[in-house]
């Protein structure tokens, strides 16, 4: 996943969950940490994937729940998007799921005064350790990009996308290179 453009929240997630990948018992790991950031501990929430195949909430920060409206636990994830929009959305959770990388959704919420913010929401599987096993469970930041200010107290309405970011499991190894020499 190209990471130059994103925000300083979603970077130190990022960096954490790499961290985790890389040590699962997390002995020695070193960089920002999680939990000195309150502000992004109240934008994570977790997902799980059902048998009926819709990504519960299985829990939300107390800021998520705010800037949404309502309490999201046990409430579908892509209930939060409509259209092609949702089904985008959906086929970039699969895309997380099966590739197991992080990926990033960026898009605007609308108040339904139409007060619109940028947010910027990035999902990573989190069964570490599974990598042929199929990943249920998803660890997710909701990241407003703005000032949420301007949306004066009133809850994120409806999600449009505006990018995505698929996971970037590319593995680096030998490449083949044809020289040719008279």
């Amino acid at each position: 996943m190209i990471d130059q453009s994103i925000h300083p929240n979603t970077r130190v997630l990022l960096d954490a969950w790499r961290r985790m990948q890389a040590d699962p018992k997390g002995h020695g790991a070193s960089g920002p940490r999680v939990a000195g950031n309150e502000e992004l501990i109240e934008r994570i929430f977790v997902l799980e994937l059902m048998q009926d195949r819709t990504w519960l909430v299985r829990s939300a920060g107390s800021r998520l729940d705010a800037l949404i409206g309502r309490r999201l636990v046990n409430h579908n994830f892509l209930d939060l998007w409509s259209g092609p929009d949702r089904t985008m959305t959906g086929a970039f959770l699969e895309a997380v799921r099966l590739d197991g990388g992080p990926g990033v959704v960026r898009g605007v919420g609308e108040t339904l005064n139409g007060q619109r913010a940028e947010i910027e929401i990035t999902l990573m599987p989190l069964d570490a350790g599974a990598a042929q096993a199929p990943r249920t469970r998803m660890l997710g930041l909701y990241q407003p990009l703005g000032s949420e200010a301007a949306l004066a107290g009133q809850p994120l309405f409806r999600h449009r996308v505006s990018m995505i970011v698929p996971p970037d499991t590319r593995r680096a190894g030998p490449k083949l290179r044809l020289v040719a020499s008279r």
